[in-house]
């Protein structure tokens, strides 16, 4: 067994295959584990989180992978009030509510219903007669998460994910004390010297009752099941021999990687709170732009995340003009307490070469109804397994995990089902 991708996706479904006593192998690209979370550490050694970081408690999978691996949870520090720039267009929150309104009667339309086929979001919320403030708070919360503009995203697809983020609401709820990526490093320990690092698979070749995958330094290893734990977007690089069957090739060809900027900005202390607020911060001339206290007993910082169009805009600036804007967005916002910055982490995820950007691959294609449910069906022996599959919470790690195991079920079931039918025929 082969399973292509060490994010959490491919690492869960790896653990769950180990445990069902299969032999498995999981060839990973980067020279670490995690895929889109990982860590990167101050100039005085304190770790963050510059990819995926937030957990909650109705995410049973990973709350239940920090217990087995004895990781301390931090409750993100969310007291104080919320603060919306600029201040003149803040109308004292109201519009940041209706905003939920609109989530919420967007949620309650079936995905299937012909009155919104070919309908974007974008077209969708043109339509709603909601205040103006209203409507640009919910298209900056929506360009915030799904990272992609509103014109591009199916309605169907953006209600029908929607539905799957199971939780009441607080998704911030916690992150982990010395970064969730140390979750994915302990899982990964548990599989020795089955994991392999560095090793980009380019080209998958199918035959009778087996899969020939040829790595990047040319080498062959041949497996009877696989399984692509890596986004729809980055799986659809590989080269396949045969060529997939057209509805799988469609249904990969049919995603747009998430674009996101993260930036983990230090400070000696929350002064903040001084004023009742609680780091919260979104910015509705500047949409996409959002900013949260990450605070720790190890250090004071804020998140601030640029998603969205405005990630795309503002990568092909650079770096430092990036460093610049944040700095002078939260002194806007925060005052000049906010200039004196003790450290500032950017971790820009726009064309990551192995897993595109963040959070996760979106669906372009209007028609693409049945895109996930294809994918989910795969060309046995080879399978597909990401976040975005995931049953619930896609596009969480938890949903990284939920997509892994339910790929390692079906996976054990064809293999138990091969053994059945030889047993029977001998």
């Amino acid at each position: 067994m082969i399973v292509v991708g060490a994010g959490f996706t491919g690492l869960s479904a790896a653990d769950a295959l180990v445990a069902a006593g299969l032999d498995v192998i999981v060839l990973e690209a980067r020279d670490r584990v995690g895929g889109r979370v990982e860590r990167t550490a101050f100039a005085d050694g304190v770790a963050m989180d510059t990819g995926g970081q937030f957990i909650c408690d109705e995410m049973p999978n990973v709350i239940a992978l920090t217990r087995r691996f004895g990781m301390s949870l931090v409750e993100t520090p969310l007291q104080g009030a919320f603060l919306v720039q600029p201040q003149a267009l803040a109308d004292t929150g109201s519009s940041f509510a209706e905003s939920g309104r609109i989530r919420a009667r967007g949620n309650r339309i079936d995905p299937r219903d012909p009155a919104i086929a070919g309908l974007t979001v974008g077209e969708w919320l043109a339509r709603q007669s909601d205040p103006p403030g209203a409507k640009a708070s919910y298209q900056a919360m929506v360009e915030g998460l799904w990272c992609r503009p509103i014109e591009e995203i199916p309605l169907w697809y953006l209600i029908d994910n929607d539905r799957r983020t199971i939780s009441n609401g607080n998704e911030l709820q916690y992150f982990a004390e010395g970064t969730i990526h140390v979750l994915a490093e302990a899982l990964a320990a548990t599989l020795g010297p089955r994991l392999r690092l560095g090793t980009p698979v380019l080209h998958i070749t199918r035959t009778d009752g087996s899969v020939l995958v040829t790595r990047g330094n040319g080498d062959v290893l041949t497996a009877r099941q696989m399984i692509i734990a890596v986004p729809p977007v980055m799986a659809s690089r590989i080269v396949h021999v045969p060529e997939l069957p057209k509805p799988l090739d469609g249904a990969l060809a049919a995603w747009k990687s998430g674009t996101v900027i993260k930036a983990l900005v230090r400070y000696e202390r929350p002064f903040w709170r001084d004023r009742g607020l609680s780091g919260m911060i979104m910015w509705r001339d500047t949409l996409g732009l959002f900013a949260c206290d990450v605070s720790s007993a190890q250090t004071t910082a804020l998140v601030v995340f640029a998603g969205g169009p405005l990630a795309v805009e503002w990568s092909g600036r650079g770096r430092v003009f990036i460093e610049v804007e944040i700095r002078r967005r939260l002194v806007d916002a925060l005052g000049e307490a906010a200039a004196d910055v003790t450290g500032l982490l950017i971790r820009n995820w726009v064309s990551d070469p192995w897993s595109g950007g963040g959070y996760s691959d979106v669906i372009a294609d209007l028609q693409a109804y049945d895109t996930e449910d294809i994918l989910r069906a795969g060309a046995p022996p080879v399978h597909f397994a990401s976040s975005e599959l995931a049953s619930s919470f896609p596009a969480y790690i938890e949903g990284a995990i939920v997509a892994g195991r339910e790929a390692a079920v079906r996976v054990i079931a064809t293999v138990q089902s091969a053994i059945a039918t030889s047993a029977s025929g001998s």
